[in-house]
């Protein structure tokens, strides 16, 4: 028991994937969500007893209609804020739980304010209006109108994620009359968003990737020597983070190189400078922001 709740623990604390707050996912997440809540409020409408919401032409559906906008310009509003801040400070599990399940408290109170002051303008009926059993009757409600699309939304771009991810890919069990170097046995293997197969690259070939907006270019030998490139839609980011570890590290905001390819380290007059073995590479700047983790490599070497 103490081992599960351990592990739950490590689970929660650890940092949240940077694609659960990029702007395209955020999106996605609340078109996904007012279109669920939308289609739930008015399904339920019918079979409900506790909620006032109207369909047609009168002041209740006036009422509904305005809160439904404000509700939606609330959840929008907070994952705006939620987008603007993602280099500001980095989320755990925990932290972007806590924060969806704020917006579902501000929503609840926001109905529950809606409730009682459309009761007292004889807008509604309330058999009860108390604050309190109409908070938690909001609550049910908003369990199912936010709570489950967002649920839904996070196990999509996860899967997405999978299959779109750089992957670190390892042939130790692959069939072969020659022995194959340690080294060799790793291959940096680049997959579409539709899962489908772009580029396998031997990290014994590989020099640096290099950012270029929502794109990275990986930078290569072919089969002959020669230096290649290939551009395929992905942040690095995501590079940094499937292969932290192994031999590529980050050393700039727009670059990972391949530290098995350093031939030297050089401080210059605005900060180090990484050379690779290939003369046809310009030299790569290190900021200080990675340094220290660079400088590292070379320590342990």
């Amino acid at each position: 028991m103490a081992r599960s709740s351990g592990k739950l623990r490590r689970v929660v604390n650890q940092k949240l994937p940077s694609y659960f707050r990029a702007k395209y996912q955020l999106i996605a997440t609340v078109t996904f969500t007012a279109f669920f809540s939308l289609v739930f409020m008015l399904v339920s409408i019918p079979f409900s007893h506790n909620a006032w919401f109207e369909i047609g032409p009168s002041q209740a559906f006036a009422f509904t209609a305005t809160f439904y906008i404000i509700g939606l310009l609330t959840v929008i509003l907070s994952k705006r804020i939620m987008y603007s801040t993602r280099y500001m400070f980095e989320m755990t599990y925990w932290q972007y739980v806590a924060w969806n399940i704020a917006e579902v408290l501000v929503v609840c109170l926001l109905y529950t304010i809606f409730s009682i002051q459309g009761d007292s303008l004889g807008i509604i009926h309330l058999d009860n209006p108390s604050f309190v059993e109409i908070y938690l009757n909001a609550l049910v409600y908003c369990f199912v109108s936010l709570v489950i699309p967002y649920i839904i939304a996070g196990m999509f771009f996860t899967i997405i994620d999978k299959n779109k991810t750089i992957r670190l890919m390892n042939y130790k069990s692959v069939v072969s009359d020659e022995p194959v170097a340690p080294k060799d046995e790793q291959k940096i293997t680049l997959f579409d968003n539709s899962g489908v197969l772009k580029l396998s690259v031997s990290l014994s070939n590989l020099y640096y990737i290099e950012s270029d907006d929502n794109y990275i270019i990986v930078w290569y030998t072919d089969s002959k020597g020669e230096l290649k490139k290939y551009m395929l839609r992905c942040r690095l980011k995501t590079v940094e983070e499937s292969f932290s570890g192994s031999s590529l590290v980050r050393c700039h905001r727009k670059y990972i190189v391949n530290m098995e390819k350093v031939k030297v380290l050089r401080k210059e007059k605005d900060g180090y400078e990484l050379d690779l073995e290939n003369d046809l590479i310009p030299p790569i700047p290190i900021t200080k922001t990675y340094s220290e983790n660079v400088l590292g490599r070379f320590k342990q070497a």
